[in-house]
Formats: structure tokens, sequence, C-alpha cells
């Protein structure tokens, strides 16, 4: 089963996240099929850049979102009004 999910990268103490579609069995920080984007907490307020059109590529192949991804994808579709 596939999962998007966080993958930590940075220095101690300075958290930098990678937003990518990895085999749910896998470590965490393990060999990812692709990144599909990046999250930093540390900014204020909290970035996130999303490659839109490949999480829903990913989620129509059957990807899970995890608990987090899933508020951040949610998050990023409210502040992005759709275009008409």
């Amino acid at each position: 089963m596939l999962m998007i999910r966080l993958s930590r990268v940075g220095a101690r103490k300075k958290p930098y996240y990678r937003v990518v579609v990895i085999e749910k069995d896998r470590a965490r920080d393990g060999r990812s099929l692709e990144v599909v984007g990046t999250y930093n907490p540390r900014t204020n307020p909290a970035s996130v850049d999303l490659k839109q059109d490949r999480v829903d590529y990913w989620t129509s192949k059957g990807a899970q979102l995890s608990d987090r991804v899933g508020k951040l994808v949610s998050n990023a579709a409210k502040a992005v009004p759709a275009a008409v």
C-alpha cells in the first residue's frame, strides 16, 4: 500500500519536511517513489508547497494520506481559491 506522508530532512532542532509518496512499510526517511511537496514549520506562518496535481494522481492510484498530510492538503486547498 502506498502512503503520502512526511519525511524529515534538515539539521537537528531545525526540522524541514518533504511530502513523499512511499510504501507504507518503509522507514520514515526510506527511499520514496516521488517527492510531491515540502513543509517548513519554522516559518511564520508555516510554509507548504504542494504539487496538487501529483497528490491527486497518487490518491487516484490508491495512495492514502497520513493524518498530518491530510490536514496540510485541506488547508492548502482552502488557502487557494478555485479557478473559475
